[in-house]
């Protein structure tokens, strides 16, 4: 059993050919609200792959916190554990031009966490295989949770996205780091090659199409990607970190598992949007046999 902690968000997201200048009115080409946030965004790549997800975070009681309560049910993920906040649901605000996009996230009730309210949730993820973290939650949050993991044992997988210094306690408690190479350079202030080495069977760094790198302690290790025409890399990431779950809460070892998210996270940037492109199980070991 897998459980998430973190945002969920509605991603507002509009097209247009270019940037506005400053005090200038486009018109735009499209317009799409897409449900999102990296927290429901892994929890829905884990879903979907076959295992029992639990999903902890906040939605707020307008309309876009029904909607996102409805997609996770949807996706089959447990939501007795995502709470409705008095006030708006997190949004993202993205905008796509010339081939890139830019983004505006509001919080909203994802940072509205009361007291010590993550107590409650000890068992759950004692009962849990896998915890997935990432920043997009308040970090003493995150801190908490990682640090109640670590008590009862049960493994953290933590996606330092967006990236942020890490508290040493947060680095220490965590069974396994996966920023992606821009994220590993502005965290741990070095390339990828360098910084897992600091961090034996920890920090595993993704790479794109190129793959993931992390050191197994005695070596580099190369986990090669899968090379596919990218329409969308928005939610590779997230992709990526919910098939490490999976496969980390299966008993595979590291090299099978970050093989497993490569190929999961090959399919996502094949669809727009974060969630549209999440492949299931039976695609993704596909992938990985035409590959043997």
């Amino acid at each position: 059993m897998i459980t998430v902690v973190g945002s969920i968000n509605m991603d507002l997201v509009v097209s247009t050919d270019r940037v506005p200048k400053r005090g200038e009115t486009l018109i735009g080409k499209n317009f799409q609200t897409n449900p999102g946030g990296k927290g429901a965004n892994q929890a829905v790549a884990a879903a979907r792959l076959g295992n029992t997800t639990n999903m902890v975070g906040h939605v707020g009681t307008d309309e876009f916190g029904t909607s996102l309560l409805d997609n996770l049910k949807e996706e089959n993920i447990e939501t007795t554990y995502v709470k409705r906040k008095e006030g708006p649901s997190g949004i993202a605000n993205i905008t796509v031009a010339d081939g890139d996009n830019s983004i505006i996230m509001i919080p909203g009730a994802n940072f509205h966490w009361d007291g010590n309210e993550w107590e409650q949730y000890e068992d759950l993820i004692a009962q849990s295989d896998v915890l997935v973290l990432q920043l997009e939650i308040p970090l003493e949050v995150v801190e908490a949770f990682a640090e109640m993991a670590n008590k009862v044992g049960t493994t953290t997988i933590l996606n330092p996205a967006p990236a942020q210094p890490l508290p040493t306690s947060l680095t220490r408690n965590a069974d396994f780091i996966t920023p992606n190479e821009t994220e590993c350079k502005e965290i741990f202030g070095m390339g990828a090659g360098e910084a897992v080495s600091q961090f034996p069977n920890k920090l595993i760094v993704t790479e794109g199409e190129k793959g993931a790198v992390y050191h197994d302690g005695t070596s580099l290790v190369r986990i090669p990607g899968f090379p596919v025409k990218a329409l969308d890399t928005t939610g590779a990431g997230d992709t990526f970190n919910g098939a490490l779950a999976v496969a980390i809460a299966e008993g595979q070892d590291l090299n099978k598992a970050v093989s497993f998210a490569n190929a999961a996270a090959s399919f996502s940037v094949q669809h727009p949007g974060a969630q549209s492109g999440m492949p299931d199980r039976k695609a993704v070991l596909e992938r990985l046999d035409d590959v043997k």
